[in-house]
Parts: structure tokens; C-alpha cells; sequence
């Protein structure tokens, strides 16, 4: 790190330790593990390897699918281990388990292993995919609670950069390995696990130090940088697709990706100087050494400081006495709240049937007669979507609940319905209608989870939210498993096996089972649909319960941290001590030079 304009070579490095040790620092840091934390959303570029290699049909891909949600979206085991251990160890377990689940399908698929069972590619997934939960608890669930009333601003910008992930890891593997989608895998293995390493001592919990006034500020310069980002990614995606590019092209376009990725250093650098400065200066203004006068405190006789031991109170007798909307519930008391079982429902529409059709997307191309290419950058449009959503719903809809009141459960509503659409692009497709759909699959797929964690920590408040934030997310893969496995596989399946017969042909005799036309998805995402919209009309009995709630100021105990944190900090300083004792010497001179 250069010296600081001003700075000698020691104040330097005093400073350079104070952006190392600073909150601002924590959040660059939480920012390239989210990066490397939507490893999941390229399964649709890679399952196509594992569905020929490995000769699966459709229903079993989509079974390999369901346990790559299901290890995706149960994180209940890493919030219980942070509960209970630092954020350390929880972003050390998470690499370990990102590395060998997907070092392991690598293996299998470039066939360095014999070819494992079903069940073993299962397990292997479920553990890769887990590995983000990890991540999300140790990062994000941090960030969270180091800034606290920026919750909803905060949440956008890290999902957002979950899903803007997957395009700029497809930028950087075509770099690195080339057009080889294979390879994609091995990157998914080493690139995340290496990241979370790197930062696993700089992410913690800070509490104690004095916010900032203009916090959203700075927050919104990382909007600007991030929407830059997605931007120079969906234009190289689209040049990428249109003209074939040379070796060295593609590490141009990843090195401009890079250099993207750390320029919030350089904001965070600023604000730290600031801060800095304005430390400093404080500490040049200490009075006189001589006007010191020793601070004694009183301490009240031991005898009141005794209370009387409280009654054994069992620990299940508060589970259907939860406290208002807003302050802290156990795990117990949120899990079995009416607010929470309304939210899963939701979720499970929602997040599920958009799963699905993430998880289908690269099979709908084909079925639609797009080439592998073209295919392809249907995922990338979803996942730079994603990241639009994302940020959109975080800072969209913070700004309508600080500025309007409007409850956030309603901004889900709204997204579901907007879901519903995408879903209908693909049951009825038209020339182009699959761009259009990937968009707002995209849009709205990200758009629910900043709402879901946000609505989660609102209303069951932050004590427990590494728990409760994975908790929330546990319908997702279930509304995966009914819709993608047990509907959209089979019904595809099936329309495939009514090809084969119309041909005179029996499953046994091809390796891949495939279908091609307009009706193979038809009835799938007509029911998709159906079920997304049950979903927004079960969001809004949430709407209607937390309506009064989201009238008042949900944030005004964190407010008032963040109004009286100087002053405190100034009060309880050795220098504001000194210079009011100094004050009343003084005025108690000049009394008693008036007096005489």
C-alpha cells in the first residue's frame, strides 16, 4: 500500500494496520467471498457435461439438481456452529467442503476416478453447494450485524454480488482454461475455497465502534462501481456470443474484471483516511497534562448490588410467548411463529419454481433448438439479471420502507407476480421470448432473497440471525425437489419417451434421453406459474400482519446508536474529562477571586 498523502513512513504503516483492522475493510473482504459464493448458479453451463459423460437422462440431472439446491439453501448446520465458534472457523469448514465436493465431480467427470454411483454424485454436490452457506453465514450474516441499520442496502449489495458471480467467474474461466466447460468445474473448486482463506482472519463481528453518520453514502459509490461491473460483463457476454474470441481477448476481458473487483479497496482506503484524520485531530487537541484531575467512582454497597436469584423458569414455557414484532426471538419462537410459517409458504412457491427454472435452462434451449453457445449465454443473462434484482430489491425497496412506509413483505408480492411472467415466456415461447425470459427469471430470482434475509432480521431481530437466516431459506430446496424433480423431470421425460415411440425407438437403445420442440416445458411451467402466483397471494397475508408494524420506525434503537455514538465515545474519553474538569477549575477560580 503507497503512503498517504501527508503521512511519514510510520504513520503509514500505523494506518495501513488501522484499514487492515477497520469495518470498511470488512466489508471489501465480504465482498470477494460473495464473489466466489454463487458457484451454484453455473450449474446450468456445466450440467450438460455431467448429463452426456456420466449418460443420464433428464430426471436424474434434475435429481443431481434438486441435491445441488438442497445443499445450497440448508444452512441451519453453519448458523449453528456460528452460534458457537468464531467466524474464523466457519469460513475455513466452508473452503474444505468447497474444494472436495467439487474437486470430486471434476474428478469424475474428466474420468480420473471410476464412474461414481448416483448417489455419490449426490453427496458430492450437496457438499460443494453447502460450502456457500458457510460463506453467507460467515460474511454476510457479519456485514449484517456491523451495520445494521443499513440491513436491507447491505443485503442487496452482497446477494447482488452472489449473483453477479457466476458471469464473472465464466469470464475468468475462459481465461484461464478456455472454451472447456469442464475446467469451469476445477475453478469452482480452488478460486472460492482460496479466497475465503485468504480473508478468514479479516471478517468478524466489530461491535462497539462508533457509525457513521453518512453510511448509505458510501454504500451507494459501491452501487455505482458494482452496476459498472455487471454492465462491462453482460456487454463482453453478448460480444463473446456474437464473434469468436482469441485467447488473449478473454484475459483482457478478465483482467478488466479484476481490476473492477478492487476498486472499492480504493474507496474504503478514503473513507479510512477520513476517519483517520479526524482521529488524529481529536488527539491533538488534549488539554494540558497538568489540568488532569483523576476520575474516582463511586461504587454502591455490595449489599444492593445482590439480587435475589430469579425462578427456574423451564425453557419451552416462552415458545408461544414471543415478544413484539422487531425485538430478539429464540430460534424456537421464530420457527414457530405464524409470520415465519407464512414466509416459508411463500418461499416455497416462489424461490422453488424459480430454481427450477434455473436449474432447466440450458436443457429449454436445446429443447428449443439453440445452439450450445447461444444456450450458454442464457445463464449468463440470468446470473447478471440476478445481480440487478438483487441490489434492486435491497436498495429499492429500503428507500420505500425508510422514505413511504411501504412494508417489505408487499415488494415481494410484487416480484412473485413479476416471476409469473418469465414462467409464461417459456410454457408459450416465440422467436426471442427465451432472452426476454431469462431477464425477469433472473430479475426476480434475485429480487426474493435480499427481501426473504431482510424480512427475517426485521422481524425476528438480529441475535439470533445466523441461525434463523438459513432457517429462512430451508423451503427452497423443498419447492425445488416437488417442481423441479418430481414435476418438470418427469413431465420432460415423458414428452422425450412419446418422441421415441413416434420414431420406433425404446429408451435402451439412446444414451441421453432428450426432447425437442415447444411442448416439452409446456405443461411444466404452466403449473410453475400457477404455483409462484398461489405464492404472492400468500405473501400478502404477510403484508396484511405486518402492515402496522412497518409503520413505525423499525429502525430507531440502531438510530439512536448511530445519532449519540460520538458524543458517547467523546464523553467517555480521557480528553472530554479533562477538559470539563479543567473548565470547572477555572470557573471555580474565578467565583472565588469574585467572591473575595
Amino acid at each position: 500500500m503507497a503512503d498517504p498523502p501527508g503521512l511519514t513512513r510510520s504513520e503509514a504503516l500505523r494506518f495501513a494496520a488501522h484499514v487492515l483492522r477497520g469495518r470498511w475493510f470488512t466489508v471489501f473482504a465480504t465482498f470477494l467471498v460473495m464473489f466466489g459464493a454463487g458457484a451454484t448458479y453455473l450449474f446450468g453451463i456445466y450440467s450438460k457435461q455431467i448429463k452426456s459423460t456420466l449418460g443420464y437422462d433428464q430426471t436424474t440431472l434434475n435429481l443431481l439438481g434438486f441435491f445441488k439446491d438442497l445443499g445450497a439453501n440448508v444452512g441451519v448446520l453453519s448458523g449453528l456452529i456460528a452460534e458457537v465458534t468464531p467466524t474464523w472457523f466457519v469460513l475455513l469448514v466452508g473452503s474444505a467442503m468447497n474444494f472436495a465436493g467439487y474437486f470430486l465431480i471434476w474428478l469424475a467427470v474428466t474420468g480420473r476416478i471410476p464412474r461414481p454411483r448416483v448417489w455419490q454424485m449426490c453427496l458430492y454436490i450437496c457438499v460443494g453447494a453447502n460450502s456457500q452457506n458457510f460463506a453467507n453465514t460467515g460474511a454476510l450474516v457479519t456485514c449484517v450485524k456491523n451495520f445494521p441499520e443499513g440491513r436491507g442496502v447491505m443485503l442487496g449489495l452482497l446477494k447482488g454480488f452472489v449473483g453477479l458471480s457466476g458471469a464473472v467467474m465464466t469470464q475468468m474461466y475462459l481465461a484461464i482454461y478456455g472454451n472447456d466447460s469442464k475446467s469451469l468445474i476445477l475453478l469452482i473448486a480452488w478460486l472460492p475455497a482460496a479466497i475465503s482463506v485468504l480473508f478468514v482472519y479479516t471478517i468478524r463481528t466489530m461491535e462497539g465502534v462508533p457509525r457513521q453518520r453518512d453510511e448509505q453514502r458510501v454504500f451507494y459509490k459501491f452501487l455505482y462501481l458494482s452496476i459498472v461491473l455487471a454492465l462491462f460483463v453482460m456487454v463482453m457476454t453478448i460480444l463473446q456470443k456474437q464473434f469468436v474470441f482469441p485467447r488473449a481477448a478473454y484475459a483482457a476481458s478478465a483482467t478488466v474484471v479484476c481490476a473492477l473487483l478492487f476498486v472499492p479497496l480504493l474507496i474504503i482506503i478514503g473513507e479510512e483516511l477520513a476517519l483517520w484524520k479526524k482521529q488524529n485531530l481529536k488527539n491533538h487537541g488534549l488539554p494540558n497534562p497538568a489540568l488532569r484531575v483523576k476520575i474516582e467512582r463511586s461504587e454502591p454497597p455490595l449489599s444492593k448490588l445482590v439480587e435475589p436469584a430469579a425462578a427456574h423458569v423451564p425453557w419451552y414455557s416462552d415458545i408461544f410467548k414471543p415478544p413484539p414484532r422487531g425485538e430478539d426471538y429464540t430460534i424456537l419462537q421464530a420457527l414457530l411463529s405464524i409470520d415465519m410459517l407464512i414466509l416459508f409458504l411463500a418461499t416455497l412457491c416462489g424461490l422453488g419454481s424459480s430454481l427450477t427454472a434455473v436449474d432447466n435452462l440450458g436443457q429449454i434451449g436445446e429443447s428449443l433448438g439453440y445452439q450450445a453457445r447461444i444456450t450458454s449465454s442464457f445463464v449468463s443473462l440470468v446470473s447478471i439479471w440476478n445481480y440487478f434484482g438483487r441490489v434492486f430489491s435491497g436498495f429499492i425497496s429500503e428507500s420505500l420502507l425508510v422514505r413511504y412506509k411501504v412494508p417489505r413483505p408487499l415488494m415481494m408480492t410484487f416480484v412473485l407476480l413479476l416471476s409469473c411472467v418469465g414462467h409464461l415466456l417459456i410454457a408459450f415461447p416465440s422467436p426471442g421470448s427465451l432472452y426476454i425470459a431469462s431477464i425477469i427469471i433472473g430479475f426476480s430470482f434475485g429480487a426474493q432473497l435480499p427481501l426473504l434475509f431482510a424480512i427475517i432480521s426485521e422481524l425476528f431481530g438480529l441475535k439470533y440471525y445466523s441461525t434463523l437466516f438459513n432457517c429462512g431459506q430451508l423451503a427452497s430446496p423443498l419447492g425445488s425437489y416437488i417442481l423441479n424433480v418430481k414435476v418438470t423431470g418427469m413431465l420432460y421425460d415423458r414428452e422425450a419417451l412419446k418422441e421415441l415411440s413416434r420414431k420406433g425407438m425404446s429408451r435402451d437403445s439412446v444414451k441421453e434421453l432428450t426432447c425437442m420442440g415447444r411442448h416439452c416445458y409446456r405443461l411444466s411451467f404452466i403449473i410453475l406459474t400457477l404455483v409462484t402466483l398461489f405464492g404472492a397471494l400468500v405473501s400478502l397475508i404477510l403484508v396484511a400482519r405486518t402492515r402496522e408494524f412497518y409503520r413505525g420506525d423499525i429502525y430507531e434503537k440502531f438510530r439512536d446508536t448511530v445519532e449519540d455514538s460520538s458524543e458517547r465515545e467523546l464523553d467517555a474519553s480521557p480528553v472530554k474529562k479533562d477538559v470539563d474538569m479543567a473548565g470547572e477549575k477555572s470557573s471555580s477560580e474565578r467565583t472565588n477571586a469574585t467572591a473575595a
